[in-house]
C-alpha cells in the first residue's frame, strides 16, 4: 500500500518526464535522416530508448529517484495502453499487447545498458538490432544514434538532481549530432 502511495505522489513528475522523452523521440530527424521506420514499432522503439535513458538516470539517484523512475515507467505503459485502445485494439487484446511491449522494453533496456558499458560499436550494434529490427538503415545511422545516446547520457548526468526530481528535463536536439 505504501509503495502505491509513494508512486502516486510522483505520478505527475513521471508523466512530465515521460512527455519529454516522447517529445525527444518525435523529432523528424530520426525518421527523415536516420531512416528509423516511421511506424508504430519505430516510434515505440525511440520512445522506449529515450524513456530508458531517463529511467536509468533517475534509478541511480538516492530516494525518491527510484520512485520517480517507476513513475516514468508507469506513465509510459499507461500511455501505451491508452494508445492501443484509441487505435481500436480490443479490450481483451490490450493486456497481451502491453505485456509484449513491456517485455520488449525490458529486453531493449538490458541490451542498451550492457552496450553503454562497452563502446560505441557495441551500442550502435544494439541500436541496429532494436531500432531498425534487421532493416538496413542509411549510411552510418546506427553510429549517429549511438553518438546521440552518449550525448543524452552526458546531458542527463549533468542535469541537477532537483530539476529531474521535479519533472523538468530537456533533451539536446537530435540533429545537432553529425558525422
Amino acid at each position: 500500500m505504501l509503495g502505491f502511495l509513494r508512486r502516486r505522489r510522483h505520478e505527475r513528475k513521471g508523466y512530465e518526464l515521460y512527455g519529454a522523452a516522447v517529445a525527444a523521440a518525435r523529432q523528424p530527424w530520426f525518421y527523415r535522416d536516420l531512416g528509423v521506420p516511421d511506424t508504430l514499432d519505430g516510434r515505440f522503439d525511440l520512445v522506449g530508448l529515450h524513456a530508458f535513458l531517463v529511467i536509468r538516470r533517475l534509478a541511480a539517484l538516492p530516494p525518491p529517484g527510484p520512485d520517480v523512475a517507476q513513475a516514468v515507467f508507469d506513465a509510459m505503459f499507461s500511455d501505451m495502453d491508452t494508445n492501443l485502445r484509441e487505435m481500436g485494439v480490443s479490450d481483451l487484446a490490450v493486456g497481451k499487447r502491453v505485456k509484449t511491449m513491456w517485455e520488449a522494453f525490458h529486453g531493449r533496456s538490458a541490451a542498451y545498458e550492457s552496450a553503454l558499458g562497452v563502446d560505441d560499436a557495441a551500442l550502435a550494434d544494439a541500436l541496429l538490432r532494436n531500432v531498425w529490427r534487421g532493416a538496413q538503415p542509411p549510411g552510418d545511422a546506427p553510429q549517429h544514434l549511438a553518438r546521440l545516446v552518449r550525448r543524452h547520457v552526458a546531458a542527463l548526468a549533468a542535469m541537477p538532481n532537483d530539476a529531474l526530481l521535479a519533472g523538468r528535463l530537456t533533451f539536446p536536439a537530435a540533429e545537432e549530432v553529425r558525422a
